[in-house]
This record gives C-alpha cells, structure tokens and sequence, in this order.
C-alpha cells in the first residue's frame, strides 16, 4: 500500500480556487465516501481550510492513484482538470508523510508555528474517522502526526513567541505586570483586532473587561461574547482610573487620550502601572503620555517590531523542528514497511511448511514398521532443515525492507518462491484482512 496526497494551499493557489475546491465540515460524509467507493482509493482523509485543501489517501499504485484523486477534486467540484492541475501539489510516501508532519506542526503554515491548524487536522480525521474511510495506515499516520507535534511543541520554542498584533500586546503586558490575574482592561473601539485581544487576556487570567465604543450597541454585542461591561464612549475616561490596560482602536481622526488626563488618572491611582496599546491609525494615544512615570505606551510600529523578532526566532526554532520529523519518519517508515514485509514471511514460511508436511506424509506412507519416536525423529529433521533453509532470506528481508529499496527485495522474495499464486497468497490475504 501507499500513501499519496494531492492538494494546494496559500503558497499555490488563490482565495477564489481555494473556495471553489473547499469541503463544508458538515457535508464531509459525502465525498470521503465517494472518494474511497469510487476511485479506487483504500483509505482517505481530507483536510480543508481556509488556506489548504488536502487529500490523503492510500492507494496499491502511486501513479494511478495520483490521477484518481486529481479527478475525484475535478468531478465533485465540477471544476475542468486542466484548469486545476497547475495549483496542485502532490506528495508520496515519505514526503507524504514528512509533509503531514510539517502541517501539524505548522511548519507549512502562512504563520511558521501556528497551532490552529493541528486543531482543524484533528478535525479532519475525526470525519475520516467518522465515517469509516480512515483505516489502518491512516489511523497509523495521523496519531503518529499529533504526537510529533506535540513533541516539536514540547522540545522547540516555535510556538512560545508572539506573531500577531493582539497576541504580542498580551504578551508585553505580561512582563510589564508579571501577572495578568486579577487585572481589569478597557478596549475603546469594537473592532476585530481588539476582541481577539480581549480573548487572548482573559485566557491569560484578566478580571474584567470595559467594552466602550461610539455605537453602544456595539459595545454591548462584543461585551457579551467574553461576559464583559459594555461603557458609553462619552464616559471611557471616567472608568480609567479603574483600569490597568487600555486597548484603543477607534477611526478617530486625532488624539483620544491626552498626557494631562493620564496624569491626573495615575495620581488617583497612587502611581500604579497602566499599559496602552495603541493599535489605531491614525494613532488614538498622544505618545507624550510614555513620558509620565509608570506609565507603558506601545504602537502597532512597536508590536509589529517584537513580531518581526519573534518570527526570526520561530525560523531558528524551525531547524529544529525539522530535524526531529526526520527521525519519525524514519520510525513510521520502518512500521509501514512492516506491513508489506510481515505477511510475505508469513506466506512464506507456511508455504516452505506446507511442502514440508506433503513431502513427509507421503514418505511415511511408504515405510512400515516405523516407531512412534521415529517419525518423531523425521518430522523434528524436516522441520529444522526447513528453518535452517528459511533463515537467510527472512533476515534478509527484514533487514532491507526498511531501506529505499526494500519493495524490490519484498517483490523478488514473492516472486522467487511464487507466494502470490491462489495457494501461496492465502496466507497474505488472511493476514491482510
């Protein structure tokens, strides 16, 4: 069996042909069972997300099996191969396996070392799973996946560093502050970037979160999905003094925030911190404010710095990571490997014992008078001479079979003592099944 993979990603194709070739979770069903009941495909997996359409299957013939999967793409998206072939990528058997390895551990992500996509692989395979085109080998290969993984996560630092605006603002509060526990934050304006920003804070153990912004209706949607206080924007510099972090990303033309109420707002306070990220442009924050004492001031130039560094880092961690795939690679390789070469050992030394028995039976039948420990005796001799016979080429081929050439050794051990006629192949197909 092999294991092929047929897709495009970001890095090959556009939003638009991403789109076109996309699977809806809730209809996965569907086409997972049209791809192994009809194109000759063993086992399937498909992955699809925003930034990456992927087929995994396992097929008896490489070539064949590239051209089904293409099509299979082609047909149920009714998308003209021609116009799709030049997006697609393929891989096969150990780059198959060293590329799901690198997704998982988001080597291959638009952002080196994102973990989302391990979460939506985990999903994928759930379906497959699901709906019962993942077997053996795929269960095989996917666990094997998460678990080096988790292993790069454990072992590298390619996840601990910030790379998006709102993650690294969480992450400079933390040092600013040690400890976010207990801590209350403002965001002014409702946008995107400073809910996820209120998502990363409250993960990191943030109190209470004010929502303030020009339309309060606004303010109160967004308060409600992470239990917050939603502010008239009129009344957000009332509440300052309350506040440990201030988020500010409205489309106000100037200055929101002014040194001289920051001020008077840290004097109420006794001089304790106060963080603010402006993430605005125009900026929303007179950065004059970073001159008064305790405190902290950052800009989208500033974060977008600690990214640009954190990226440089994660790369490093990168060589690492690869590093570590390539040896489970190795490891899974010697396990499929083993599927091809275990059950030609078997047919063949039940072959070699099935010669044996007919070739003693029919020479007892021959000899009279023969004592019980005599054809004791006979049967022991045959049974080692059969042993002795069979163990060069069952080392052998347990030795080659994890190398590059390992098939060729697997096709010649089939070929030479003819395993795969119906009487030799039994035993294959029994172990198979």
């Amino acid at each position: 069996m092999n294991l092929i993979i047929v897709g495009l990603s970001h890095k090959t194709a556009p939003v638009d042909i991403r789109e076109r070739l996309s699977f809806p979770a809730q209809t996965i069903g569907e086409p997972l069972n049209r791809l192994c009941a009809s194109y000759e495909i063993n086992e399937g997996v498909i992955i699809s997300t925003c930034n990456r359409v992927e087929v995994f299957a396992v097929t008896r013939d490489i070539e064949k099996g590239l051209w089904q999967v293409k099509k299979f793409l082609s047909d149920y998206h009714n998308i003209p191969l021609e116009g799709l072939d030049e997006h697609l990528y393929t891989y096969t058997s150990e780059d198959a396996v060293k590329h799901l390895f690198r997704v998982c551990s988001g080597l291959d992500s638009m952002v080196i070392g994102e973990p989302q996509i391990l979460g939506q692989v985990k999903d994928a395979y759930g379906y497959a799973l699901q709906h019962k085109t993942a077997g053996v080998i795929m269960n095989k290969l996917f666990h094997k996946a998460f678990s080096v993984a988790k292993r790069i996560r454990t072992e590298t630092k390619i996840g601990s560093s910030a790379v998006s605006i709102s993650y690294a603002a969480v992450e400079l509060a933390k040092k600013i502050f040690g400890t976010l526990e207990g801590k209350i934050a403002m965001l002014i304006g409702a946008g995107e970037m400073a809910e996820l920003a209120a998502r990363h804070l409250l993960s990191n153990g943030v109190q209470e979160i004010l929502v303030a912004n020009r339309t309060y209706e606004r303010a109160i949607e967004m308060a409600k999905g992470f239990n917050g206080t939603p502010i008239m924007f009129r009344e957000f510099s009332h509440h300052l003094k309350k506040v440990d972090i201030v988020i500010a990303s409205t489309a106000a033309p100037k200055f929101i925030i002014h040194p001289e109420q920051i001020q008077e707002v840290i004097k109420e306070r006794k001089n304790r911190s106060m963080f603010f990220i402006d993430i605005s442009v125009p900026r929303n924050i007179d950065p004059l404010i970073n001159n008064i004492d305790n405190i902290y001031l950052y800009n989208v130039d500033d974060l977008q710095n600690v990214i640009e560094a954190n990226l440089k880092e994660r790369v490093k961690e990168a060589k690492e990571a690869e590093a570590i795939i390539g040896e489970e690679i190795e490891k899974f390789y010697r396990w499929v490997k083993s599927l091809d070469v275990v059950p030609t050992i078997v047919a063949l030394k039940k072959k070699l014992e099935d010669i044996r028995k007919g070739e003693v039976e029919k020479a007892l039948s021959g000899m009279n008078g023969l004592q019980e420990k005599d054809i004791q005796t006979i049967d022991a001799m045959t049974k080692a001479i059969i042993n002795k016979v069979v163990h060069a080429p069952v080392t052998h081929l347990k030795t080659e079979a994890n190398k590059v050439e390992g098939d060729f050794y697997i096709d010649a051990a089939r070929r030479l003592f003819d395993l795969d006629t119906e009487e030799g192949g039994g035993a294959k197909k029994a172990e198979e099944g």
